[in-house]
């Protein structure tokens, strides 16, 4: 059964009748957040009748969070089929109150959310990859986590936050349903999720790369790129055996990006691995002519991994010898890495936890 967050406001226009009770509908569900469709004053009893019989509301229940010192929420979401999801708000900014009670600062959000459960993918560092892929999640599922995570923290609706498609899954496995979502996100009588504040992080599918850069959806993309030769990147990333390196930086050649943008290149430092100055030259020349930015992410360890966490002092290296030769390089300080929502970490847990 479908959900009422399936849809584009144009689609819910062709399911309900009169046609203008779908944007009313609409304000409901993406400004006030409602739970219920008998919230919904202004919508008829024979309406909502046909709304709970045909779209249900209730898809995703939050069955825990764990809060993080630096102010992330980790959220674990039970789906009707009683799976779970783990997504999290990042928060990038703190608000910043004056003396006089006029806010200098507001909050920034990003929330990353998930697109399966499990993956297929199967990377080797990757604590999503242990448990395997069980199914991909619904638009209603990927959409529904945005707006439980503002419910849940009072986020006005009006409040601009950043969406990075980098949770549970890989993305572009399930492409028709992430594409779709964006565009539910991007209503502007809806959540009014600018394009541009929409990231998608790949590991590579080159193919699905190409055809998502013939969507003309406006968004930005990110690469979890890893490695600098196809050796090593097929030991972290088994799926490198069949969108090898060049392929990849081929597809994103292709890919059009807003002027004011810059291709993400996501990687993952791991000690002994890959954080030489070897490894940064090589880096380096793989993206030369490509307007891109190199995001250094410390390998975040979990029970049972054999990859260690890298040195700050070899972070810091490589990133300077990237930026003394022009390309853009940040290291990526972890957030929630204290309650195991840091990259990597997410996944399919029990639901039997309190919260």
């Amino acid at each position: 059964m479908n959900s009422i967050y399936d849809y584009t406001l144009d689609e819910l226009k062709g399911k309900l009748k009169p046609s203008f009770r779908a944007k009313q509908v609409y304000n409901w569900i993406y400004k006030k957040y409602v739970t219920s469709y008998d919230e919904m004053k202004n919508i008829p009893k024979d309406l909502i009748q046909e709304l709970k019989e045909n779209y249900p509301l209730d898809i995703l229940e939050i069955v825990k969070k764990e809060k993080s010192t630096d102010g992330s929420i980790k959220y674990l979401f039970k789906l009707r089929d009683g799976h779970t999801v783990e997504s999290v708000l990042l928060l990038m900014k703190k608000k910043i109150v004056n003396d006089d009670g006029s806010v200098e600062q507001s909050e920034k959000f990003t929330v990353c959310i998930s697109t399966q459960v499990g993956c297929k993918v199967g990377c080797t560092f990757c604590l999503t990859a242990k448990g395997g892929f069980v199914r991909n999640l619904t638009v209603g599922e990927i959409v529904n986590q945005i707006v439980q995570i503002k419910r849940d923290n009072n986020i006005p609706e009006n409040k601009t936050l950043n969406i990075v498609f980098m949770g549970m899954g890989e993305p572009l496995d399930n492409y028709d349903n992430f594409v779709h979502s964006v565009k539910v996100f991007s209503e502007e009588d809806g959540l009014a999720i600018n394009r541009r504040r929409q990231t998608v992080s790949t590991s590579g599918l080159s193919t699905k790369i190409e055809k998502l850069a013939n969507e003309e959806l406006g968004i930005q993309l990110a690469i979890s790129l890893h490695a600098v030769d196809d050796d090593l990147r097929s030991e972290l990333i088994p799926m490198n055996k069949a969108y090898n390196i060049k392929s990849i930086i081929d597809a994103v050649r292709k890919f059009p990006i807003d002027t004011r943008k810059k291709v993400m290149f996501e990687y993952l430092v791991i000690k002994d691995k890959n954080d030489d100055i070897e490894s940064a030259k090589k880096l380096l020349k793989l993206l030369d002519g490509i307007k891109a930015k190199v995001n250094l992410i410390y390998f975040n360890p979990y029970p049972g991994t054999s990859y260690q966490r890298p040195q700050r002092d070899d972070m810091v290296k490589f990133q300077e010898y990237l930026t003394s030769r022009g390309l853009l390089c940040t290291i990526r300080e972890s957030k929630g890495l204290d309650i195991s929502a840091a990259c990597g970490q997410l996944k399919e847990k029990e639901t039997n936890a309190s919260s």
